[in-house]
């Protein structure tokens, strides 16, 4: 059975909301993108939510100026975008999902393949942390106190007994890597 792969950024805080205006970039060194690049060329789809998907399309997409050294798997990566209200979607010749998103996640991870790739933690996340369809969560921390932004993991219903199965430091950040307990 393939897994699902949460990839979150978050502030020393907490907030998790819109990591690019955070400034995450400045505290991202060569060897941190390289292992970013790793995980993504370790896993055969994305799976998004609708605000993701314009996030990531606005930013690696057409016209998008952001570009680091996994820009192209990002581009090139199947996409699953789950939503009910996405009229249309260019970036990457994603695969639009109208339907119960916790079902056909399931479903998903039922067929053969290498694993299913989350980026960010947002209404999607938490539908499929809430029925523990999330198998591992990689936390990279930035040493950053924002003060104000919404704290995703700590959200009512949010509860997940985690066991660390990595830690990895880089020049300015941490990433964390749990196996999600059922």
């Amino acid at each position: 059975m393939r897994k699902v792969i949460e990839y979150v950024l978050a502030s020393a805080d907490g907030v998790t909301e819109d990591p690019v205006a955070m400034g995450v970039g400045n505290y991202q060194d060569e060897a941190y993108l390289r292992d970013g690049l790793g995980l993504l060329e370790s896993c055969d789809a994305l799976l998004l939510g609708r605000s993701s998907y314009e996030a990531f399309a606005n930013l690696y997409g057409g016209g998008g100026t952001h570009k680091p050294m996994w820009a192209d798997r990002l581009n090139e990566i199947p996409k699953y975008v789950f939503s009910s209200t996405l009229d249309k979607a260019d970036w990457g010749d994603p695969t639009i999902i109208r339907g119960d998103a916790v079902a056909e996640v399931a479903q998903l991870k039922q067929q053969d393949g290498r694993n299913l790739l989350i980026l960010g933690h947002g209404r999607f996340g938490e539908a499929l942390l809430r029925e523990r369809l999330i198998d591992v969560i990689d936390l990279t921390i930035y040493p950053l106190l924002v003060g104000k932004g919404q704290q995703h993991y700590f959200r009512a219903g949010q509860d997940a007994a985690l066991k660390l199965a990595a830690v990895k430091a880089f020049s300015q950040v941490v990433k964390l890597t749990y196996e999600v307990q059922r």
